[in-house]
């Protein structure tokens, strides 16, 4: 497997890696970094679910989560736009930076926030509305009233799903009656709405059947052209096709992580490896 030509172009072009996304070659270059964690630990109550994690993540390419199940990436991703603030006992240590703006520090507004942070879940979870409100209600939430603007960003976000051509004559349809393949696109173009510079996804294909999934894999490597896309796979293989850079989680820390045709072609941790090799989890 080789490097995506775009991640070549920005090895190219941009800054030195710096301590926020140490590489096991310290002479290749990334893209500016627009999202990281400093020294991040989770607990749920008395329980620490992660450890002092520091990652960061490359604008406009896709890092892929990877490891066994209750190794720590669902709540990693759910850290970056504050959902496990919902979550009763929760403490957070650590700072996550979205650009020079520390995500945890007082006054942050987190409705705001998550205005920059499009999320999908593991199941589609479309609403009980038409086609159109479905992916204008973010816009709605956020005071938007003109129609024309609507009507422009729902185009606009379904042609970024791959999803216009397929449902532009049945926008007054209900979305429940789409196909789950559709339905999770569709939850995809909901995300791309309120224009966010993150797009994350958790196990965003789990529940699809391979053609479906082929689509959702075409899809993320086009809009990473546009976002700086964070997936949370089980899907090894999965995480291979469509990622830049791979972590691998393990009981809550973060073994390992570098450009992904490395982590599955030559990894410098022997857990690492038996991961990847199916020795266990």
């Amino acid at each position: 497997m080789s490097t995506a030509p775009h991640v070549e172009k920005i090895f190219a072009q941009r800054a030195l890696v710096s301590d926020e996304f140490p590489l096991t070659d310290t002479t290749v270059r990334i893209a500016p970094i627009l999202i990281r964690t400093k020294s991040l630990n989770l607990f749920y109550g008395e329980k620490q679910a992660l450890f002092d994690i520091n990652i960061g993540f490359p604008k406009n390419t896709v890092t892929a989560l990877i490891g066994p199940s209750g190794c720590g990436k669902s709540t990693l991703l759910r850290c970056l736009n504050r959902m496990n603030d919902l979550i009763d006992g929760v403490r957070v240590e650590g700072k996550v930076l979205l650009g020079d703006q520390d995500l945890y520090a007082p006054g942050v507004d987190v409705i705001g926030l998550r205005k920059h942070m499009g999320m999908v879940f593991q199941k589609s979870n479309p609403f009980p509305k038409s086609i159109f409100e479905n992916v204008a209600y973010g816009l709605r939430i956020q005071g938007i009233r003109d129609r024309l603007v609507i009507q422009e960003a729902v185009e606009r976000s379904l042609q970024g799903a791959g999803l216009w051509d397929e449902v532009k004559d049945r926008l007054s349809e209900s979305g429940l009656g789409l196909s789950g393949g559709q339905q999770q696109r569709l939850c995809i173009a909901r995300a791309l709405a309120i224009q966010p510079e993150v797009v994350l996804m958790d196990e965003p294909c789990s529940a699809l059947d391979p053609i479906a999934t082929a689509k959702i894999e075409e899809l993320i490597f086009e809009l990473k052209e546009k976002f700086t896309i964070i997936i949370v796979t089980h899907n090894m293989q999965q995480a291979a096709r469509v990622s830049d850079f791979t972590g691998f989680f393990w009981l809550g820390k973060m073994i390992e992580r570098d450009l992904t045709e490395r982590i599955f072609t030559n990894p410098k941790q022997q857990l690492t490896e038996d991961y990847i090799t199916g020795r266990f989890g």
